[in-house]
């Protein structure tokens, strides 16, 4: 069963009270090339070092989806990426303290449908005054790298209860927006894991890919994913995401996280100023 907001629209499902107007059969030559450029730098910051989103993201708003159905195209639109990232990693996929990929991949299925649900059916003024804050929680978690995990580490334990419940609430974030998901993934497994981090990479990659694709098919079922702009983001991303491959066998990852942060800041207040603008 569909939230209650879905009604039909042209034979596809749509929500009302996200799209204040139905996707075009087109995208305006000027928001192509939007996208597309927008889709190869956020599919090559995928590639070495994440915050891809905070490229993607405000490139769909800037082309005049609504911030959900932004959000949501956004979210298919990269997802190419990190599925090709789980490939790439396929030979060193393992599970995270003990815990096994086939108890932790159904935790997070769970956990990013019951954030795309939530998304869907959170009305759009909502969203609006949320999405900052989820920006501004993902820019310092950016910021932040895996830090606060070392930190916490020293002074806290937990178990593998505590490890699936704080996984299934970080997959219903990855779920319902997911800036910086990898990363606060991270930091929560260095509670319980003391392997290096190179070595939880695999399982961060295989699992964000995990929340996503459970959010994307919820919002294919939804009809709220525009379909052109989705499709011009998305051949730019894969390339980026391969050019991002070669890129980082000479770029210092940290040059890039810098940038990352200075951009994600920039977003960030940029929505502020907007949440203000439409509320104020």
């Amino acid at each position: 069963m569909l939230p209650p907001g879905l009604r039909s629209w042209n034979g596809t499902c749509r929500l009302n009270n996200l799209i204040a107007s139905p996707p075009q059969p087109g995208v305006p030559l000027a928001h192509f090339g939007l996208l597309v450029i927008a889709g190869l730098v956020a599919g090559t910051m995928n590639a070495i070092a994440g915050g891809g989103s905070f490229v993607g993201f405000p490139a769909m708003v800037l082309a005049g989806l609504p911030p959900i159905a932004a959000n949501a195209t956004n979210t298919v639109a990269l997802f190419p990426g990190t599925v090709a990232s789980t490939w790439a990693y396929r030979a060193a996929l393992r599970g995270v303290a003990g815990i096994g990929l086939r108890v932790l991949v159904p935790v997070t299925l769970a956990g990013g449908v019951v954030g795309a649900v939530l998304l869907l059916i959170t009305p759009g003024a909502a969203f609006d005054l949320v999405i900052p804050w989820l920006l501004l929680l993902a820019t310092l978690t950016f910021a932040a790298g895996p830090r606060p995990g070392q930190w916490l580490r020293q002074r806290v334990r937990i178990g593998r209860p505590a490890l699936l419940t704080i996984q299934f609430i970080l997959s219903v974030y990855g779920g319902y927006f997911g800036g910086a998901i990898g990363l606060m993934m991270m930091a929560v497994w260095t509670l319980i894991d003391p392997s290096d981090l190179k070595m939880l990479a695999g399982a961060r990659t295989a699992l964000v890919s995990t929340a996503n694709g459970a959010a994307i098919l919820c919002f294919l079922a939804a009809g709220v994913v525009w379909i052109p702009e989705m499709l011009a983001m998305m051949g730019s991303a894969i390339i980026g995401g391969y050019l991002g491959a070669r890129i980082a066998l000479f770029l210092p990852a940290h040059i890039l996280r810098a940038t990352v942060v200075a951009l994600s800041a920039i977003v960030t207040l940029g929505f502020f100023a907007r949440m203000i603008r439409l509320f104020v």
